[in-house]
Formats: C-alpha cells, structure tokens, sequence
C-alpha cells in the first residue's frame, strides 16, 4: 500500500505566492459583502418603508457563509486528502470566483421577484463552502511546502493573506464611497468591489496553476506530484475522527476562542468602543488600517520567533496576556482616536502570536493522508460555534444594559484556552507526522 507523505517543492515562493493570493481574494469577497450590505440590500428585497427590514435580511445571510463554513471545512479538507491539495486550492478559488460574479451581476428584486435573494443566497451558499475549505487547504499546503525549521514562518501567511484581503476591502470601499455619490454607490457602485473580486478569483486561479502539490506518495517515479497523488491509498470519508478524536477535539479547542478574539480586535472594536465610550465610527476606518497593516507585518515576525523557541511560548503569550489584559484593555477605551490606536494594536500584538503559528501547530497534530481533514472540520465548527458569535454577544450584551459582562467572557474564554495550551506539547523541533 502508498504511504503518503509531504514532498518538498520546486519553488517555495511560488508556493507562498499561490498560497496568500488565494486568502487574500477569500477574505477580500468575505468582508466586502458585509461592508456593502447597508449599500445593495435595498436592491435584492422588497421595499417595506423601513430601510432597517432589508439590512437585517442581507445579514441572515450573510450568517448562512458562516454555518457553510463547517460543511466546506469538511468537503475541502476530504478533497485535499483525497486528491492533493493543489486541486482542493483550486476548487475553493473557483467557488469564490463564481460566489463574488453571481453578486456582481445578481438583478434587483424589481427586475426578477424573489429570485433576487434567492442568487444572493447561492452565492453565500458557495463562499462560505470556498471559505471553509480554504482554511483546511491551504493550511496544510503552507506547512508542507515548509522546510524544516520554519514551518512557523510559512504558517504566517495564512493570516498575512487574511489580512492583507480585509485590508483591501476596506481600501477599495473607502475610495468608492469617497469618490461617488450616495444614490450611485446605491445603484451600481456596491457591485465594483464584487468584479474586482471576481477578477481576482480568475488571477489566484491562474498563479495556483504553476503550484507544486505537496501530497505525494512514497513510490511514486521522481518528480511526480498528480500521479503519484493519484495512486496514494485513499482516506474514507471520517477516518480522521476515528483514528486521531483527541488531536480534532484539540484543533476545535485550541482555535474556537481565539477565533472569536480575532473577529473582536480587528473588526468589532470600533463598534464596541462606539457602544461603550461615544467612539466616532468615522475615525473607525483609519484605525482599522492602520492597525491591520501593523498586524499584518508581526505575522511573520511571529513565525521566524516561533522557529527558534517554539510553538507554546507564543500561545501561551496569546493566552495569559488576553487572560489578564482583556479588561483593562477594554475599560481604557476613551472616546479617542489614539486611544482605539493603542488599544486595537496592543490585542492585534497578542493575536498575532496565536494566528501567526495555528495552521503549523495543528499541521503538526495529523499524519499526511488525513490533515487537512483533521484541520478543516474542527476548525470551522469552533469558528462558526465560538468564534463568529462575539459581535452578536455583545450587542445582546449591550441592548440588555450589561455590556460591562461582554469582557469578562472573553477573559473566561482567554482562561480555558490557556489551559488547553498549557496541555499541547511542543512540537516545533519534529518533523510533520507521516
């Protein structure tokens, strides 16, 4: 029988290249559509006289991306197990790709009825899908593509990429908001940033073309990647939970609360601290760019550092400096640009040390033939289950007059979460699992 193992590539920077053009186009189309909602829900919903009734709609589906994200988690990661993850890389684009097109071109609830939300709710349907499997596919074609002894650094451009995608996003609304008139951006302009997406989509698509798959099979002919890939032994669809349960309850656990804290610190902050302290939205935006393009840069820094003294010094960094720092970071929010400033980078500083390293530490946890399998469901279920339910909880939190509660969860989840990285062992001198 084949035993898959991980083969090094040709060119680790093509490899980087198509591994972060791919997120970057993922979460560019993932925050675009959020950010434009108030813009073209009007366009996709009847006309109830209550502009409000329309928002909320675009936003139920907007959560449909995030209860598809477990579901594409699980079909992404199967598909890179089971055919390589160069083909997984390029369905998940290609999903993308056609999600952000059928929103561009989507006709208005005036021009074809109920078949308008019905377009916007399959291409949600397929983002989330892409977005799910994304994560689980490209994780563990970062850290394969690795040489030994900066599986950290190549880990960091998951979330460079991430990053990178949100802070096009903002940028490219920033400027057609600022160049056109409300009716326009109303009428067309919402639909720019979607084909720009779609482009995108198409460029990620063809640079992931000259990718090297990292799944190989050891007897396969040398330099063969497909066929080899082709002739390995096949997974069955849930051997990954039954023969690794500890080490998918640990990828559940390890990333569900620090999730939520990423979605906390580089995108609800503003609106917390408008909620909290009177903070002006307007001087959100600058913050966010600023902030991000800071926390952008740390990824990799955080990589190189967790190479040479390892992966739990970070995490545990990540999980007692949010245990102890997560109230008074949030109490000393004033009504002030330079107070979210400093607030904003110091958590993103602490984040970094966990996102910079999480797809190297759970790559570390799975033998080849089932890790992205391993990584993609868990993962997605703590994402969607903890980790995108912090803005929620903190405005019922806030309509309920106890938003002062909403730091003191995020501290309890800081707690447990440093007690599961206190569990890990340090796994940064070892080679992947084969």
């Amino acid at each position: 029988m084949s035993v898959i193992t991980a083969a090094p590539p040709v060119s680790r920077t093509r490899q980087l290249a198509a591994a972060t053009v791919g997120n970057i186009v993922e979460w560019f189309d993932w925050y675009v559509y959020s950010m434009l909602a108030l813009y073209f829900s009007a366009q996709f919903f009847p006309k109830t006289g209550d502009p409000i009734v329309p928002l909320l709609s675009a936003m139920a589906i907007f959560a449909v991306g995030f209860f598809m994200r477990p579901l594409g988690g699980f079909l992404g990661g199967m598909v890179a197990d089971r055919f390589g993850r160069k083909k997984a890389l390029t369905a998940t684009v290609m999903l993308m790709g056609v999600g952000s097109l059928l929103v561009a071109i989507a006709p208005t609830y005036e021009q074809v009825g109920v078949l308008s939300p019905l377009i916007l709710v399959v291409a949600r349907l397929l983002q989330g899908l892409s977005t799910g499997g994304e994560f689980a596919a490209s994780s563990t074609f970062l850290v394969e593509s690795a040489p030994e002894g900066r599986r950290g650094f190549f880990s960091s451009f998951l979330y460079i990429g991430a990053t990178l995608g949100n802070l096009a996003a903002i940028s490219s609304v920033a400027l057609l908001v600022a160049g056109l008139p409300d009716d326009a951006m109303r009428e067309w302009g919402w639909r720019v940033p979607f084909a720009i997406g779609t482009l995108g989509a198409a460029a990620g698509l063809f640079i992931r073309q000259f990718a090297e798959e990292t799944l190989v099979s050891e007897d396969a002919e040398p330099g063969t990647t497909h066929a080899a890939a082709a002739r390995a032994a096949k997974p069955s669809v849930f051997e990954f939970m039954r023969t690794h349960p500890k080490e998918c309850l640990l990828v559940f656990a390890i990333n569900a609360a620090p999730t939520l804290f990423f979605y906390v610190f580089t995108s609800y902050l503003p609106t917390y601290a408008h909620i909290t302290v009177g903070f002006d939205m307007k001087d959100g935006l600058l913050v966010g760019l600023i902030s991000l393009t800071y926390f952008a840069i740390l990824q990799p820094v955080m990589g190189v550092l967790s190479d040479r003294v390892g992966r739990k010094p970070l995490l545990l960094t990540f999980g007692i400096g949010f245990t102890l720092l997560t109230l008074p970071l949030l109490n000393s929010l004033q009504n002030s640009f330079l107070s979210l400033l400093l607030v904003q980078m110091a958590a993103l500083t602490l984040l970094a040390c966990y996102t910079s390293i999480t797809s190297a530490v759970m790559c570390e946890l799975f033998p080849a033939r089932i890790r992205a399998a391993g990584i993609g469901l868990p993962y997605a279920l703590g994402v969607a289950l903890v980790g995108g339910t912090g803005p929620y909880v903190a405005t019922w939190l806030a309509d309920a007059k106890m938003i002062d509660v909403f730091g003191w969860y995020l501290t309890i989840l800081a707690a447990v979460t440093t007690a599961v990285f206190l569990g890990l062992k340090e796994s940064y001198k070892t080679g992947l699992p084969q």
